[in-house]
């Protein structure tokens, strides 16, 4: 069989892709004999692309499913997208502009038939962007969090919450986005990582009946129309004769007392914090607490209203009014000074607008009780977090948990099913699934069944994405069909769904530390209110992948590159690993393109391996490699022990590295090394089939991470039927091993090593074959003779065993209490010698005296641990025996 000297990458890609389709080897179906293993993708954004962020998260999801799958696991890894409301009604807002139609103009019906256009053409497009990564979902099960059934289940909770009471209407302080004009979750509000530079305004109020103004700093003299009171710090002395008196709005002249309250920070500013309850949520806290007035002096686009009593400035936007108030008051003698400082400005990551603290009637859920569960489950480890650092991150954000803003203003999204009667009377309203629903209830109630449904309206807003996403473990699987959810008791009863029954609870939750609050902890709660149980069991969080400069790889800055371009020029197993090379759990990424290189050069590394072996020709002889067999054999089984333990700690990187070692330096550096015939001579047969057994191993411990070229070479290897795939074979199991063999081996290639480097440093050319002495007594046994071939083969040296051998100016080095000696059959620089031998002596004796002062530090020695003390001596003693040796070598040359 000829093998291709170069793996040509897209079109083998492509062929195996094809392959694990047309075989459904990823379709999960539920049954018994097996135990599943399920997975649900964190859903990217109908509206995305692919990009570094994905590639990191989905490779790691796919190493565990295709592990699971190998391991015997019935593996249901299910993929999808999430609607994400305020981007796709961005982009279909966009697409209709560009078409000369404006949003305003439309209907809401014909606004969603161009949204779900839209969606069609453009929606599904990352989901074939994943599949070039080799993604091994079950893409029959792919859901959309607006397909039908759904929506009807965000409806359906909606309303069971309702009903529970834990869904509300009413009248809080949100984010607002004053561009998209729409409430906006936590989650959706961005922050510059270095902050923004912002300016205090140091601005005089008047108080009544006295002389002296208080200065009071802020940032948004825009809002001062909508001041309310006047804060100081209980405690502060510099205003305590000031509290119960009245201060004068400027301009307006409105009245409003100075009031004491322990929030207010004595340092920052000048200690007299301005309360406006309409435009922060802090100054509302205030105004609940020393009840307050509100005054809400901006619109929805951001432009100031008539309550701010200023005709020259309402109507006009809120960021020009900041430049107008303050010449105005500069003009009027109140501005004393500006300061600049560094801040953190909020902004919609649609927009880019900055967000707008707004007092506005919304629809809320009831977060308190409800996560209680949620919060233990995780604190009690029921649900590990990985890295478990995030552990007390997530705590704290449940112990000062608050209610969730829940509607949008928006169009694209499940509508809220609230239904109101034609009337003025906007608080009276009815929760229902369906307005047919709605209309029998408002019957009832009203005792007028002339009622229709012309009679009553659906609320305009749609839910919070999170909202509907916070479902995905149940609903991906149809959990609140109408076969097995229960409306009285509000539960999912999984044993009327089998999908649920089996799959939930999934397994491991592979995302983004950056949405534990708003969708990890979410699911949790919704998993314990409608089943009882958790939804995954582990929580695994990757970090942010970065550029070189440490920057969030982001369009903006132009610092990321494009995943299919990477996946186009060096393949995508290549990016795979690559992303692996460097990504701990929980810590950011430092991406670099040498990482996608390294991961090119591995992979050629394992083709070339597959090369050489299959060009071999066998003839039937006894083996002569039984003892680098049985090494490999044991270095195999420890390694396998290893990635084992790597992948119970999900320390997936480390995994990789282990593998990256075995393969390139075990098995190709050493092993195949040490086999190998001669050029154009033959290899005994049972060495070859042992080998190519080996190798088998190994690709089906890197499949996870490396599908593709695994799959290529596991199929060349050997003959193999039609329907038969690396991806379903066993995954290797765990045995015993002799870690003797593995030290005594390591011993071995230490001295070629050194073998090695002596050639360099005394340019002797590699294929020169050279003496080397070992001073060691003929009769003691020692792996040296045992391995005596390997030695000479792989060093090109011919051994000879002196114990009585004295060295003349000899090349020498020892390891382990062992001394060996190159003779030198060419002219020596003696002068250069002398000086490595004293650099040498130098370094030790320096070295030597470091562990002398450990070992003479009376506090180490009485903490350390035993097996740390011991180390420490074992240093200390080689250390001795090396200045010893290189002082005797230094004498030798000097009689030379």
């Amino acid at each position: 069989m000829s093998i291709p000297i170069k793996y040509e990458h897209t079109e083998r890609e492509k062929k195996w892709s094809d392959y694990w389709e047309t075989n459904a080897f990823f379709k999960a179906k539920e049954q018994s004999h097996k135990k599943p293993f399920s997975i649900v993708i964190p859903p990217p954004n109908v509206t995305g692309i692919l990009h570094m962020g994905h590639i990191l998260n989905n490779t790691i999801q796919d190493i565990l499913i295709r592990r699971a799958r190998m391991q015997g696991f019935e593996s249901c890894w299910v993929a999808g997208t999430d609607h994400a409301s305020i981007a796709t009604e961005a982009k279909v807002v966009q697409m209709l502009r560009e078409k000369g139609i404006k949003k305003s103009d439309l209907s809401r019906e014909e606004f969603l038939q161009y949204a779900w256009e839209w969606k069609e053409k453009y929606g599904g497009i990352i989901l074939e962007q994943l599949k070039k990564l080799g993604t091994s979902c079950d893409w029959d099960r792919t859901t959309f969090t607006m397909d039908e059934h759904y929506h009807k289940a965000v409806i359906r909770v909606f309303v069971d919450l309702y009903k529970k009471g834990y869904i509300y209407r009413g009248k809080r302080i949100i984010n607002w986005d004053c561009e998209a004009r729409t409430a906006l979750s936590n989650e959706e509000v961005i922050y510059k990582e270095e902050g923004e530079i912002s300016t205090l305004f140091f601005i005089k109020y008047y108080i009544e009946n006295e002389t002296d103004p208080l200065i009071i700093a802020t940032q948004r003299p825009e809002t001062i129309f909508g001041d309310v009171a006047i804060a100081v710090n209980p405690t502060d002395e510099r205003y305590t004769r000031f509290i119960g008196k009245n201060a004068i709005v400027p301009f307006i002249k409105r009245k409003i007392p100075i009031i004491a309250d322990n929030y207010v920070e004595k340092e920052f500013g000048t200690g007299c914090l301005k309360v406006t309850p309409a435009h922060d949520p802090n100054d509302y806290e205030i105004g609940i607490r020393h009840h307050l007035p509100v005054i809400d002096t901006l619109n929805d686009n951001g432009t100031l209203n008539e309550l701010c009593e200023m005709p020259n400035y309402i109507g006009k936007d809120r960021f020009l009014v900041k430049k107008l108030v303050v010449e105005d008051l500069t003009n009027a003698g109140l501005l004393v000074k500006t300061e600049a400082f560094t801040t953190r400005i909020g902004r919609s990551e649609r927009t880019n607008s900055v967000v707008e603290p707004k007092l506005s009637t919304q629809w809320f859920m009831k977060m308190k009780q409800i996560s209680q569960k949620a919060h233990q489950a995780v604190v009690q480890d029921e649900i590990k977090l990985y890295p478990s650092k995030f552990k007390n991150t997530y705590s704290y954000w449940m112990e000062n948990v608050r209610d969730w803003c829940i509607s949008r203003q928006l169009w694209w999204g499940q509508r809220i099913p609230a239904y109101y009667l034609n009337t003025d009377n906007k608080n009276e309203f009815i929760v229902a699934e369906t307005k047919e629903e709605a209309l029998k209830i408002a019957q009832e109630n009203t005792k007028n069944n002339s009622l229709t449904l012309q009679d009553i309206h659906q609320d305009e807003d749609v839910l919070d994405t999170w909202a509907s996403s916070w479902l995905w473990p149940l609903e991906v699987f149809h959990g609140f069909d109408d076969k097995c959810f229960d409306t009285d008791t509000g539960k999912i009863m999984k044993e009327k769904n089998p999908a649920i029954q089996y799959f939930y609870p999934t397994d491991t939750l592979v995302t983004a530390p950056e949405i534990l609050f708003f969708w990890v902890a979410r699911m949790i709660i919704a998993g314990y209110e409608y089943t009882g149980e958790k939804p995954f069991r582990n929580v695994y969080l990757t970090g942010i992948v970065r550029d070189k400069q440490g920057r969030k790889m982001s369009k903006s800055l132009g610092n990321s590159p494009d995943p299919l371009e990477l996946i186009e020029k060096y393949g995508a197993d290549s990016l795979r690993s690559g992303m692996l090379f460097c990504s701990p759990a929980g810590n950011d990424l430092l991406f670099d393109i040498s990482l996608i290189e390294q991961g090119w050069n591995f992979s050629h590394k394992i083709w070339n391996a597959f090369r050489l072996i299959k060009n071999w020709k066998t003839e039937d002889t006894p083996s002569p490699h039984l003892l680098a067999i049985e090494w490999f054999q044991n270095t195999l089984a420890k390694s396998i022990h290893e990635i084992e333990e790597y992948y119970q700690k999900f320390r997936i990187s480390d995994a990789l590295k282990c593998l990256y070692k075995l393969l390139w330096d075990d098995f190709c550096s050493w092993y195949l090394e040490i086999i190998k015939p001669p050029y154009s001579q033959p290899i005994d047969s049972q060495t070859l089939k042992i080998t190519e057994e080996f190798l088998e191993t190994i690709l089906k411990m890197l499949h996870p991470f490396i599908p593709f070229i695994t799959e290529d070479i596991w199929q060349q290897i050997k003959e193999r039927k039609q329907g038969e795939s690396i991806t379903i074979q066993a995954y290797p199991s765990l045995q015993e091993y002799n870690p003797s063999v593995i030290q005594t081996m390591e011993h071995i290639f230490e001295t070629i090593t050194k073998c090695r480097e002596v050639r360099n440093v005394k340019g002797i050319p590699q294929k020169t074959n050279t003496k080397l002495i070992i001073k060691l007594p003929e009769a003691q046994e020692s792996p040296y003779k045992i391995y005596q071939n390997t030695i000479n083969k792989l060093a090109n040296v011919s051994i000879s065993f002196d114990p009585h051998y004295e060295a003349k100016g000899d090349a020498s080095f020892h390891i382990k209490g062992t001394e060996f000696f190159i003779p030198l059959d060419m002219p020596t620089d003696y002068k250069q010698e002398k000086m490595r031998i004293e650099k040498e002596i130098e370094y030790a004796r320096g070295f030597l005296e470091s562990v002398n002062k450990k070992l003479q530090n009376e506090k180490f020695i009485s903490t350390a641990p035993e097996k740390v003390i011991s180390l420490e001596k074992k240093k200390q003693e080689d250390a001795q025996f090396k200045i010893t040796l290189l002082e005797k070598q230094l004498q030798e040359l000097m009689k030379l």
